[in-house]
């Protein structure tokens, strides 16, 4: 039996996600759906690509992206919180989008085209 090729490879994962996501679907679902889709789009997409991240995984509250990075997953990470916090300095506080990220350093393994992350 052929032994299949698989490729690994390190990368930085960036996780986030919204802090008291179901309080605020529960509050207001329209205009949290609504601001969250502005932030991803308007804000958080591009601080993506300009650090040079590919986005692999959404949830409805979060995302998982890929860096071959640290730093550039870091820097990411710091800008997109920037953002965040000047988009919501006119927000009454219980209404506000906080993103709560991590990054951890692990294999990607590539099986048929497709990623998967393996961290500890």
């Amino acid at each position: 039996m052929a032994e299949e090729r698989v490729e690994r490879r390190l990368a930085a994962i960036l996780a986030a996600d919204v802090v008291g996501y179901s309080r605020l679907m529960g509050e207001d679902e329209e205009g949290v759906l609504l601001a969250w889709t502005n932030h991803r789009t308007e804000q958080i997409e591009p601080s993506l690509e300009r650090h040079n991240g590919r986005l692999f995984k959404t949830m409805g509250d979060g995302f998982l992206v890929e860096f071959s990075s640290v730093v550039d997953a870091v820097r990411c990470a710091l800008a997109i919180q920037k953002g965040m916090h000047e988009r919501n300095e006119n927000i009454p506080k219980e209404q506000q989008i906080v993103l709560r990220i991590g990054i951890n350093l692990g294999d990607v393994i590539v099986r048929d085209g497709v990623s998967t992350v393996y961290a500890d």
